[in-house]
């Protein structure tokens, strides 16, 4: 699968890209197909909190899944997002396999 990750109004670190990386790597043990990922950073400048924002578009033959999460950083937004992503590949399996 290739990640391709879009950081808006900021230049994201090497550490978060490789940890946005091998998260969303771990995904293709639930569905092999996987075709690309690209991911959105934003921040979110809401009176005195900075929330980070991330969100998460998954190509797979036929269909795109779409994830996105708010939280104080990017590492629990993708966190969140991966489980979040994990029960729709489970999901988009198992209509596959009905189809068939």
């Amino acid at each position: 699968m290739k990640v391709y990750t879009e950081a808006v109004h900021f230049t994201a670190d090497q550490k978060l890209l490789e940890f946005i990386e091998k998260k969303l790597g771990k995904l293709d043990t639930f569905f092999d197909r996987i075709i690309e990922a690209r991911v959105n950073l934003k921040l979110e400048n809401s009176g005195q909190v900075k929330d980070k924002i991330a969100e998460v578009r998954i190509s797979v033959p036929g269909d795109i899944l779409i994830a996105k999460h708010t939280d104080k950083t990017f590492e629990a937004s993708i966190d969140k997002i991966t489980d979040v992503l994990k029960r729709q590949l489970v999901k988009y399996k198992e209509r596959m396999r009905e189809t068939i």
